[in-house]
């Protein structure tokens, strides 16, 4: 997984990489994206790194 992550004003700005669909753990979506669970990133809100935690998926 390849994430970037930045704050462009008062917004969080994430690009992440595309990947061939694949089954969910229920097996109820394809997953196109993922962090696989939480990901500490580079950006900081008060001097603290922000966490995300992302799932893209689409219907089959």
């Amino acid at each position: 997984m390849a994430m970037t992550v930045e704050i462009k004003g008062n917004k969080l700005c994430i690009e992440i990489d595309l990947e061939k669909p694949t089954p969910s753990a229920s097996g109820k979506t394809l997953v196109v994206a993922s962090t696989r669970g939480n990901a500490v990133t580079t950006a900081e809100v008060d001097g603290k790194p922000v966490t995300i935690g992302l799932n893209a998926y689409i219907k089959p």
